[in-house]
């Protein structure tokens, strides 16, 4: 007997992500948007402290880190639901909130999760281009012409966008978080490395999320505290949000580590996150500025703490810049899984001194090699 697949898996392909460079020996990974100071010094000791109770089931509530991560942004444990990761946040959301058949508007180019995700529940997605003329940013007439064009389940926003870096003001949020409310829209707004953005407080609608019917805040602890290989996201919403997401999420999905690691964390550590983000605003200034004047079509300031750059003025396309960078040691994100509009462009995120000098000769060295 041949089985035979869901219709809406027949031409799925699948995801590419940044984050390789691991795998290459004497790599230095610029491609992942992690917080370049590591892990804090402390958490290796609270994990082995915590080994001794991997011999029974997590709590399966996760009701002390739900507690935790509740505390830092004001709100209740109701407000929160756990994930393994973001991205189990990313794919529950259209199973609980939309109908094989409707339609969701994602910007382009952004996190290629949220697509795969909607496709893979059989959804239809469809895209509002971000232009390079208005440097990224969402065009809130043509998103809210958008919007009115036809019923849309959801809106995706990426803040700051991936990959493109750029982060949209929290009145401008909140503007389109309340337009779709009047439409019936929700809106999924990913926050996931907005803790790494120097001036988070003022632009997050994470302690917010009881005044809407319609918003759905992800994050994550990957980024902030560079630990990928720990998978521990959640969600922040309305009550009646997050008991509908809670009756997709896996059981036990939140691991005891991961638990007691997050816990930790928010509880004791977020200064850490706050500090790196201070002090990646300061460097991502001087990078920016070497990069400049060395000629490296770098285009205007981050407003966070990466870079999403068009190499075509240098007669390459992304991947041929990549493979100049590799012969560097340095691991940059080829774009072209974005779509084919962004074949010529190229990601890297900004880390420490050193680490962003290391980074800027060996574009000069790129480019000087270019001229002969």
């Amino acid at each position: 007997m041949l089985y035979q697949t869901r219709k809406e898996l027949e031409s799925l392909p699948s995801t590419v992500h940044g984050g390789q460079g691991w795998k290459l020996d004497g790599v230095e990974d610029y491609s992942q948007n992690l917080n370049p100071f590591g892990p804090p010094e402390d958490l290796p000791s609270i994990l082995a402290e915590c080994a001794k109770d991997t011999g029974h089931y997590p709590d399966a509530d996760c009701t002390s880190v739900r507690e935790a991560i509740a505390r830092h942004y004001g709100l209740g444990p109701e407000n929160v639901a756990m994930g393994a990761g973001s991205s189990e946040i990313i794919r529950n959301f259209p199973q609980v909130f939309i109908r094989p058949g409707e339609s969701v508007l994602i910007p382009a180019p952004s996190f290629a999760e949220y697509t795969q995700q909607c496709r893979i529940a059989g959804v239809q997605v469809d895209n509002i281009e971000l232009r390079a003329e208005n440097n990224f940013y969402l065009d809130r007439d043509e998103l809210f012409s958008k919007l009115e064009s036809k019923h849309y389940a959801a809106l995706y926003i990426c803040n700051p966008n991936n990959p493109t870096g750029r982060v949209e003001k929290r009145s401008k949020i909140i503007d389109i978080v309340r337009r779709c409310e009047e439409l019936g829209t929700m809106v999924f707004l990913d926050e996931t490395l907005l803790s790494l953005v120097a001036d988070e407080s003022l632009i997050s609608l994470s302690g917010m999320v009881r005044e809407f019917s319609n918003l759905i805040v992800a994050h994550s602890f990957t980024k902030s505290f560079a630990i990928p290989g720990m998978r521990v996201g959640f969600a922040l919403a309305n009550e009646s949000i997050i008991k509908e997401m809670d009756k997709v999420r896996l059981p036990w999905n939140v691991g005891t580590l991961e638990q007691s690691a997050a816990e930790h964390l928010v509880g004791c550590e977020m200064p850490y996150v706050v500090e790196a983000a201070n002090t990646m605003r300061r460097e991502s200034e001087v990078m920016h500025s070497e990069l400049e004047a060395l000629g490296f079509p770098v285009g205007p300031l981050s407003d966070s703490f990466f870079y999403f750059v068009p190499v075509r003025e240098l007669g390459m396309n992304g991947a041929a810049f990549q493979r100049e960078m590799l012969r560097e040691g340095i691991m940059v994100r080829d774009c072209a899984s974005f779509g084919p509009a962004y074949t010529d462009y190229v990601r890297f995120c900004v880390k420490d001194p050193a680490r962003n000098r290391k980074f800027v000769e060996a574009v000069n060295r790129v480019l000087k090699s270019m001229s002969h």
